[in-house]
């Protein structure tokens, strides 16, 4: 069998080098690189080119959501494995738009970790668990809405952080909610006004309900 190589982006030291340990027993699979967060494992897929980045989605610096944006635009073809705590299914839903191929919980196995890496280095795509059926159904309730078309120039990241405005969240609910550091939900918000011309949350939020968003 073809050797795979993998780089691990994960913040956590203990769970980065115990699965690296983990999957270096496996023997067709050979760990090239790790990254403490989503900048550096940038950094390590362009410069080691892998099979399979596995990659954590809440990271310092940078998420893992970012850091596959931008992986994907430099190379296309890579393969990026999402292993994370988050079962959210908006988070889930925008790491594959992101380009990721595939969708696994830390909770998951160590054969079933291998066989989604195995998977996503032959091309395929990956959803661990029960994500499959909950995912077909979160893109299926977003296009019965109109949310959306009502704000073409907010990006799928910036939608989901205003409908938590609206719904009253301050920004630390929603970092905890979405798995993401605060500063960058600050800057999402600062993005958002922006974009809308709007002075503060409270105008944020009126448009969002007046969109029909409850």
């Amino acid at each position: 069998m073809a050797e795979i190589t993998v780089v691990i982006a994960d913040d956590h030291p203990v769970y980065r080098e115990g699965l690296a340990a983990l999957l270096t027993s496996i023997g067709d699979l050979r760990v090239v690189a790790t990254a403490a967060d989503g900048a550096e494992a940038v950094q390590a897929a362009l410069a080691e080119r892998p099979d399979v980045v596995v990659m954590d989605v809440q990271m310092p610096v940078m998420d893992g959501i970012e850091a596959t944006r931008r992986i994907i635009e430099r190379q296309p073809d890579a393969g990026i494995l999402m292993l994370t705590m988050s079962e959210d299914d908006g988070t889930v839903a925008e790491a594959m738009r992101a380009g990721a191929r595939g969708y696994v919980l830390k909770g998951a196995g160590q054969a079933d970790v291998a066989r989604a890496i195995r998977a996503v280095a032959a091309g395929d795509a990956v959803l661990g668990g029960r994500l499959a059926s909950r995912v077909g159904e979160y893109f299926a309730r977003r296009s019965a809405t109109p949310f959306a078309e009502s704000f073409p120039q907010l990006t799928e990241r910036e939608r989901e952080v205003l409908q938590h405005l609206a719904a009253g969240r301050t920004n630390s609910q929603i970092a905890e909610l979405l798995y993401l550091a605060p500063k960058t939900v600050r800057n999402t918000v600062s993005n958002i006004f922006a974009k809308l011309q709007v002075r503060d949350r409270g105008e944020a939020a009126a448009l969002a309900r007046e969109a029909g968003l409850e």
